[in-house]
């Protein structure tokens, strides 16, 4: 039996999805939002974490790195997301995450019970209709830094909150958000924050 911790925070789709997946006689599923994923990953113990990629704005960006670990078994655990070829930033978060999976959310439940079974077999899944979001994924300007700062000011932070968060000096923080405004082609900071929620960066 494949055990699958599904992750979404949208309540009727999941449990519509949830409800599919359990028809399959060698699939059983628990589900939850993204902020009782850990939680529940702990006690479910799953061989498959499906995450969506999108979770809600008030939990930030999904931490999916955590979900497999939080499993207690991060070597078998796999990690399957649901994307959009929109929204590459996401993409490229959940393949620095090491996810096994990936499943374009256009498509049917039928597809992701595949994907399920063939990652929990050791395999690749790759959407081909994601291939377009990947290589989008590739061009992302923003190094890991700039994206911390970016996350932070996203959240509301100010200025003196990132420099404390970051361990920076204030005037650092201001340089990484000029050099974020101009690689983002943005106006301003809030202009920066809207195009990089917009590809999934944040």
């Amino acid at each position: 039996m494949i055990r699958v911790l599904l992750v979404h925070d949208t309540c009727l789709l999941r449990s519509v999805l949830a409800e599919r997946i359990d028809r399959e006689p060698d699939l059983e599923v628990v589900h939850t939002a993204w902020p009782g994923a850990a939680a529940r990953a702990r006690t479910a113990r799953p061989d498959v974490c499906v995450a969506d990629l999108d979770c809600s704005d008030s939990y930030g960006i999904a931490p999916l790195a955590d979900l497999c670990e939080q499993a207690g078994r991060p070597a078998t655990c796999r990690l399957l997301v649901l994307a959009s070829a929109e929204r590459p930033g996401l993409l490229r978060r959940a393949a620095e995450a090491q996810a096994s999976g990936y499943v374009d959310k256009a498509s049917t439940p039928d597809q992701l019970i595949r994907a399920i079974r063939e990652v929990t077999a050791g395999k690749r899944f790759v959407d081909e209709t994601l291939g377009f979001g990947f290589l989008k994924a590739a061009e992302m300007p923003l190094t890991q830094r700039e994206l911390s700062v970016l996350s932070l000011a996203a959240r509301g932070a100010s200025i003196a909150e990132i420099a404390l968060s970051l361990h920076l000096s204030r005037g650092t923080v201001r340089n990484y958000m000029a050099a974020i405004t101009r690689k983002t082609g943005a106006r301003n900071r809030v202009d920066a924050i809207r195009i990089s929620q917009g590809e999934g960066w944040v």
